[in-house]
This record gives structure tokens, C-alpha cells and sequence, in this order.
């Protein structure tokens, strides 16, 4: 490993676990988070829980999984190139998506409306729930017992949560957690959780582009209107005359990312330089960001997040997919919140009265983990008269 940023975190300044372990003779403490994040449970069900669209749709979509892995292999490059501790920024990558639902955003959306009247759903708060109260592996611990700092990246990865104008009232999640640990949340993250984020961005975009072209819902042609994209395409098409769609895809893509990475590398390394700090702690105090896109890659993206969100996402085919992906959670919320006892024994026996907050929370965190063909067959189970009712546990 090349010689870290003074304002890289380091194993050695790691402000350790909530609960203490004796160090490993051959992993870093983050080596060791990075490690229990890909051998929990949250993570395997990534597999199985679709971007955007639902995964029986087709098996060339991106999962959560698949765009954790992109995003870590991103994430990784920054972190390298910015002096940045590579397997702390790798854990955060790998880690951003736990507390995602089923159904992509489409699940997110039903559950936030249907937990508003109890402390609300975030996606954010119910990673660091699963990493510190959901995944139980351990005898002397409930979650993973993760490092400060990958805490504090999951839960600040894209700023601070208090202390600013509109800073909106913490999800209930993160609150409780705070009792236990003060993860700082008035302050900016690491650089090495603000490069996890800018990484989920390229990723994410990227990818859609790629997925929404292989799916058919928008042409090469229509993308040409972005500049950005536009300009990438003629490229490849100039580099490689007559090449074939497929491969133009690919090709105009992967110059898209290396674009987007090299933008925050340059803008990142100004940033740094400007700052002269000379700690982790210097970066957290920063009143801005120091991994993030120049303004004129912003600009970019904003026109690239715009024309996917007019051709992608409210793309008939997609609303057709969220409204069956929603009905399907909110069927099972309605259900689970009415008649506990309904849901698998060792999730019923931890459930308040129906109708309940206690209850409800229990309900959204089942729900939550629920990968996309679970839901599907516990609906069918569930709501199909037909149907064998026989329970599958997902714990």
C-alpha cells in the first residue's frame, strides 16, 4: 500500500467498536469490516434486489449487488488515487445499499408512506439498523460491531444530518442509535465516505444508461440530446466506425465513467490542496465537501439525472412495474401490521399489539429484507387462496 494522505483515516486512529475485540494479527480493523459486511446475510440478499427494474424482468439488470460491487471498484480508484484509506472506502461502497428495500426505489416509496405515521422509512437509517442491530452472527453482539468510521460513513456519506438551515429531524434509526454512540452528525463524513458517494453517483447514472438502453426504453439517439453523452458517443463512433450497438454502448460508457472519475479527482485534489488539512478530523470540520464534481460536471449530471428521469424512470413500462412493486409491499405491510401473526415465528413473537408502533417498526424491518422474488412469493402465499401457505423464513 502506498503512503496515506495525512487526512486519510488510518487503522491506527480508528476510534475502534462499540464493542471491543482484540485486534486481528492479519486484517486492519477496516480489512475486518469490509469482511463481515460480505459475510452478512443483508448483503447476500443484494442479489436479489433490483436498481430499477424487478428482477424477474430480466436476469442482464443490474442488482444491488451488482452496483455495490461497480461502486466499490470506483470507490477504490478514488480512494488510491487521493492518498484515502482503499479498504475503508471499499466497506463503505459495499455497505451503502443494506437498507434498501425490494423493488428498487419503488418499495422505498410504499414503505415511507405507509411507516409516516410511524417515524417514517429511510433507506440511510435501516443500513446502520441492520449493521447494528439486524445481522445476528455474533455471540457477544447484536449487528456487526463495525468501526466508528464506517458508522459514521453509512450514516453521513452524503453530509451532515443537523446543525444547518432545513436540516430535517433525524430518522428514527439513526436517533436511537445516537444514544449509544455519537457518530458526529453535524459534520461532514471522511473523504473516504464522501468518495464512497460520489462513486455510488457515477455508478448509478452510468449504469442506468447502459440498463435503460439494453432494456429498450430510450435509443442512442435520444441520449445524443444530453451534450455530455452526446459527445461521448461521437467518440466512440469516430474511434470505431460501424461498430455495433452493443459494443457502442459499452464503449460510450465507459468513457462517460472515466470522465466523471477523472473530473473528481481533479476537482477533489484542488479541493484538498486548498484546504490543507492535515487530518481526518480537519476534513469532518470542513464547511463543504472535499470528493465531489467540478461545477461544470455537476451541470452534467443534472442534465444526465434529467433526461433519465423523463425517459427512464417515468417510462410507462416502469410505472407499470412500480405500481405492481408497490402494491405488493403495501398488500403485505397492511396485512403484517393488522395480523402479527401472520408473520414467521421468530418475527411474530417480537411483535407489539396490532396496529402498533413496536409493531410496525417490526413489520417495515421484515419487509425491508425481503429480497424481490421473496416478496413476490410471500405475497402470492399470502393473498393467492390457491397458493401453498407454507412459511419461508428470510432470517
Amino acid at each position: 500500500m502506498s503512503k496515506l494522505a495525512p487526512y486519510a483515516c488510518t487503522p491506527q486512529t480508528s476510534r475502534g467498536r462499540l464493542y471491543p475485540e482484540p485486534e486481528s494479527e492479519t486484517r486492519t480493523c477496516f480489512q475486518r469490516d469490509r469482511d463481515r459486511i460480505i459475510h452478512a446475510g443483508a448483503f447476500r440478499r443484494l442479489q436479489y434486489k433490483t436498481q430499477v427494474f424487478v428482477n424477474h424482468e430480466g436476469d442482464f439488470f443490474r442488482t444491488r449487488l451488482t452496483h455495490s460491487l461497480e461502486v466499490s471498484q470506483i470507490a477504490r480508484s478514488i480512494a488510491r488515487s487521493l492518498g484515502l484509506a482503499e479498504y475503508l472506502a471499499e466497506t463503505l461502497a459495499l455497505a451503502h445499499d443494506l437498507g434498501h428495500t425490494a423493488f428498487g426505489h419503488a418499495g422505498e416509496y410504499e414503505l415511507e408512506e405507509r411507516m409516516a405515521d410511524y417515524g417514517g422509512f429511510d433507506h440511510n437509517a435501516q443500513s446502520l439498523r441492520v449493521v447494528t442491530a439486524l445481522e445476528h452472527r455474533y455471540a457477544a453482539f447484536e449487528g456487526l460491531n463495525l468501526t466508528w468510521e464506517t458508522l459514521e460513513g453509512i450514516v453521513k456519506h452524503n453530509g451532515p444530518l443537523t446543525g444547518f438551515d432545513g436540516a430535517k429531524p433525524l430518522p428514527w434509526a439513526i436517533a436511537e442509535y445516537a444514544k449509544l454512540q455519537d457518530l458526529e452528525l453535524g459534520t461532514f463524513a471522511s473523504a473516504e465516505a464522501q468518495a464512497a458517494a460520489a462513486s455510488d453517483d457515477v455508478a448509478y447514472n452510468n449504469h442506468d444508461i447502459d440498463d435503460g438502453l439494453r432494456a429498450g426504453l430510450f435509443s442512442l439517439d435520444d441520449i445524443r440530446e444530453v451534450d455530455f453523452v452526446g459527445s461521448a458517443i461521437r467518440d466512440v463512433e469516430k474511434t470505431y466506425p460501424g461498430l455495433d450497438r452493443s459494443r457502442t454502448i459499452h464503449e460510450t460508457v465507459r468513457r462517460l465513467i472515466g470522465s466523471m472519475v477523472a473530473d473528481i479527482l481533479t476537482e477533489s485534489k484542488k479541493r484538498l490542496s486548498d484546504a490543507k488539512a492535515e487530518s481526518a478530523g480537519d476534513i469532518r470540520a470542513l464547511k463543504a465537501p472535499v470528493v465531489e464534481f467540478s461545477d461544470a460536471m455537476k451541470k452534467n449530471d443534472k442534465e444526465l439525472k434529467e433526461f433519465l428521469f423523463n425517459n427512464m424512470y417515468r417510462h410507462y413500462k416502469l410505472n407499470r412495474m412500480t405500481a405492481k412493486a408497490r402494491r405488493v409491499v403495501g398488500d403485505l405491510f397492511d396485512l403484517f401490521l393488522r395480523d402479527p401473526s401472520c408473520l414467521p415465528d421468530e418475527w411474530s413473537v417480537l411483535a407489539g399489539e396490532p396496529k402498533s408502533e413496536q409493531t410496525a417498526r417490526l413489520v417495515a424491518d421484515y419487509i425491508a429484507g425481503m429480497t424481490d422474488r421473496f416478496a413476490l412469493d410471500e405475497h402470492s402465499r399470502l393473498f393467492d387462496i390457491q397458493a401453498k401457505t407454507n412459511d419461508v423464513s428470510i432470517s
